[in-house]
This record gives C-alpha cells, structure tokens and sequence, in this order.
C-alpha cells in the first residue's frame, strides 16, 4: 500500500515538474490546488491527504529520478513552501543531513519512567519524550532548557503555515536567554533543510529578542538518539555540532567508560 501511494504522489509531483522545466530553471512555482486537475489528467484516484504528498518527498523518501536527473552538479531538487497552499521546487546545494556512522557515543542512565518506556514507539513522540526525560537537550547544549511547547504552529511571514515539534527555552551560567526549536525524526523519516529554516524564522518571529539555537533529533536504533545544532550560513543551512546519546541501565555504564569521558576535549 505504501508503495502505490509513493508511486501515486511521484506521478502527480512529476507532472507538475516537467510541464514547467526549462535547462537553467532553478524555481518552479505551483499550488496544492493544482492536484486535483493533475490526478484526473493522469488518470489516478487523487490522494485524501493532499498534504501527505508533499510531506512524503520532504522528509521521507527521495523526489522522482525524472526530477533529480535534472539538477546541476553538486546541487538538488527541494521543496520549499511559498504561501498558503503554494510551494516550490528550488535548487539548492546538497546538504544530507543523517546521523554519521562513525560517530563516537556516549551513555547516558536512562531516566525515561518505566511505565512510558513501556509503551512507547520508535516514533517522534517516543523521541520528544526520551529528550523530556532525559534532559538530552540540556547536556547537549550546555544549558539549562524548559520544554516550553509543543507542536507550535504558526504563520510565517510569506504565508506558509509551518510547525515545530517543540520549543525549549533555555538558559545560560550568565543568565542569557535562548529559544531552542527541536525537531524530532522517528521511523524513517529525514531531517529536512527547510523544517531547520522554518525553524530559525519562527524564532525571529515569534521570540525576535532570545539566541536561537536550532536542534534536531533522530532515532538510530531504540535507544541511540542523534543530536544536532545547525547555524545560518551565506551557504545556507549547516551543522554545526553532532552528538550521539545512548540510553542505557545505570549498572551498563562502567567505571572506566566515566574515565574515559572526563577526559575527553568535548
């Protein structure tokens, strides 16, 4: 089932594209609404969840080969939204943003409640949860950090509606303040370079006089949860530290292991 509706939302994304591609185009504009008339001309039963498609190609599985073959080299295919049920396709520099898999861990006692690890799922909730408890976003940045909200939705300034998974307030050893944006990715989902873009413009919208540190989350296995902090570059959106987290029984973690972090050089 997962396939077809894959299949299904290549075909209409892929229609969109190719009747507006041009050799040295770099944004092609279109609408949610455009769906509708593009499914009847292709003759497929159009998706319930229009917002579905575009999320698929954003954060979970790659865009059609017939779009990304068309991308200069060095560079991909994104989706951007661009207003009230508009977006875009851009060109954009390759930035694949996943955990590295040479990256040193560190363990930490795992202090999520019996009763909620239980019950919990690989999933983003799971996730927000394990970093609740844990005050993984704490250790990681170094502050002292309060879940202030989750799932914030707000508008931005060109109209797009957009969400973060949740927003921490922070704060530092001087009594600076920060607003910490998380994104959070279970399952098989990916980072987006947009959801970290949105994220820095909610911050300056919505808490226009704190630090903006942005964070995203990813599960690499049940319980080893990737960290990262991102900056704004003239290039665009880069990460800026990576740390890897292993949740584990305090009676797992070895004296020696202590040892050893205390003399690391960060």
């Amino acid at each position: 089932m997962e396939n077809r509706e894959l299949n299904r939302y290549a075909k209409i994304l892929e229609a969109i594209f190719l009747k507006r591609f041009k050799k040295g185009v770099a944004e092609i504009d279109f609408e949610r609404a455009e769906f509708g008339k593009i499914a009847e001309e292709l003759g497929i039963i159009l998706p319930k969840n229009l917002g579905d498609v575009l999320y698929s190609f954003r954060y979970r599985t790659l865009l059609p080969r017939s779009i990304t073959s068309k991308a200069p080299k060095g560079y991909e295919w994104i989706i951007r939204p661009a207003g009230k049920g508009k977006y875009k396709l851009v060109i954009a520099k390759q930035s694949i943003i996943a955990p590295s898999n040479v990256l040193v861990e560190t363990k930490i006692p795992d202090a999520t409640p019996g009763v909620i690890a239980a019950y919990s799922m690989n999933d983003e909730q799971s996730l927000l949860a394990r970093l609740r408890y844990n005050r993984l976003v704490d250790i990681f940045t170094g502050l002292t950090c309060y879940s202030l909200q989750n799932h914030l939705r707000t508008t931005l300034r060109n109209g797009s509606q957009v969400e973060t998974d949740e927003i921490y307030i922070g704060l530092d050893k001087r009594g600076a303040h920060y607003v910490l944006p998380v994104q959070a990715k279970g399952g098989k989902d990916r980072i987006g370079v947009v959801q970290i873009e949105q994220d820095f413009e909610i911050c300056s919208l919505k808490f226009p006089r704190l630090i903006c540190r942005a964070i995203a989350a990813q599960f690499v296995e049940d319980n080893l949860i990737a960290l990262f902090e991102f900056e704004q570059s003239k290039d665009g959106i880069k990460v800026a530290s990576e740390k890897h987290y292993r949740l584990v029984r305090p009676d797992e973690l070895s004296p020696e292991e202590l040892q050893s972090y205390s003399a690391r050089l960060s």
